[in-house]
């Protein structure tokens, strides 16, 4: 594409990028910046998580293996031990900022997330049925978390219909689904034998222990599919946040893109947690952080996926550095931090006359 003239208004943060053909792409420069910074903590913190455990590596060996340069324990130990999980944490982490971004978006509500919608709780009950009741497998658990969450983010936006989905009743019986698939859980648990309630509490707990190549191939297809949809209805996202009257002006097809980019996020949200668990909080903090640091209105897709990669990966660094030996799962850690900034944000929240 040739650029023939770059313009910003003054007192603007974008820029606007036009072609000899007439097709003009605004930029908002400060959001580029803030998520390529977000990129390059997201990386840098993997590195120091690749080099964190028992047999602990600097980070220059840990890149130089990487590239092929380490020696054998180290090729082993890096490559085939601790990659896996460092990418699992990078997937899921993007795939919670993501969806998070994307249904605070459709609600317009900084409340809004899959976590309070109860998404992840339908893919616990999904795994929680196939451990207890079927005594299945990793597979076959991590299928049975892909179906629970795919049955409550239908059921939940069904239930939110009349004559469209507005943002506060989404939320609403979002919270009415969690506390039922909560009780659900619960109840399973009560059930189940004590094998099985110990599989099942590790499990529920939200971990990146033990993650394998196994994880990270299907999460990899997953956001290789649903990237080109997300990012292609941005556009359309970003007028809903307009209203609905606004949006059907401008030519957006509201429902449609509705539907898609809630779809969307509530795989994103089921894959993720079939991978590591539900781990708790990154989808509703992410989007938030992301967008206070962009100053930006709209989605802020990109942003909160580096953002939500970040915080898991920091996290489960954190939990082993930390904690060392008796280090927390990852999903009780951004649990109890995330608990602690929704405290702040109801606060924010109602100063502000908002709820």
């Amino acid at each position: 594409m040739n650029v023939s003239k770059r313009t910003s208004k003054p007192g603007t943060r974008g820029a606007t990028l036009r072609t000899r053909g007439g097709i003009s792409l605004r930029l908002d420069v400060r959001g580029v910046v803030v998520g390529l910074l977000l990129l390059v903590v997201a990386l840098v913190m993997s590195v120091l998580l690749i080099g964190t455990g028992d047999f602990p590596i600097a980070p220059a060996d840990v890149v130089r293996t990487l590239f092929g340069g380490g020696t054998v324990a180290q090729d082993f130990i890096v490559n085939d031990l601790r990659l896996p999980r460092v990418l699992v944490g990078l997937l899921v982490g993007a795939a919670l900022g993501l969806a998070g971004a994307i249904v605070q978006s459709i609600s317009r509500n900084p409340l809004g997330s899959p976590d309070v919608l109860g998404l992840g709780q339908g893919a616990a009950a999904g795994a929680l049925t196939v451990i207890v009741l079927l005594h299945g497998g990793p597979t076959e658990v991590a299928a049975g978390a892909l179906g629970g969450g795919l049955l409550t983010g239908l059921g939940v936006y069904v239930l939110a219909w009349r004559r469209g989905v507005h943002g506060y009743r989404l939320v609403l019986v979002g919270i009415g689904a969690s506390a039922m698939l909560t009780a659900v859980n619960g109840y399973l648990l009560t059930k189940a034998d004590v094998v099985d309630a110990t599989r099942a509490v590790v499990w529920i707990a939200g971990s990146l222990n033990g993650r394998d190549w196994n994880q990270v191939w299907p999460m990899l297809a997953i956001c290789a599919v649903l990237l080109p949809v997300v990012f292609g209805h941005a556009r359309g996202l970003r007028m809903l946040e307009m209203g609905d009257d606004s949006a059907y002006a401008l030519g957006v097809p509201v429902e449609r893109t509705r539907m898609v980019m809630m779809g969307a996020a509530v795989l994103l949200t089921a894959s993720a947690t079939a991978a590591a668990g539900p781990v708790a909080f990154v989808a509703l903090v992410a989007p938030q952080l992301a967008r206070r640091l962009t100053r930006s209105a709209g989605p802020n897709l990109l942003p909160a996926a580096w953002m939500g990669a970040g915080l898991l990966i920091t996290a489960d660094w954190a939990s082993q550095r930390v904690f060392g030996a008796d280090q927390l799962p990852v999903g009780v850690l951004t649990g109890m931090l995330g608990g602690a900034y929704l405290l702040w944000l109801l606060v924010t929240e109602r100063r502000a006359g908002r709820i």
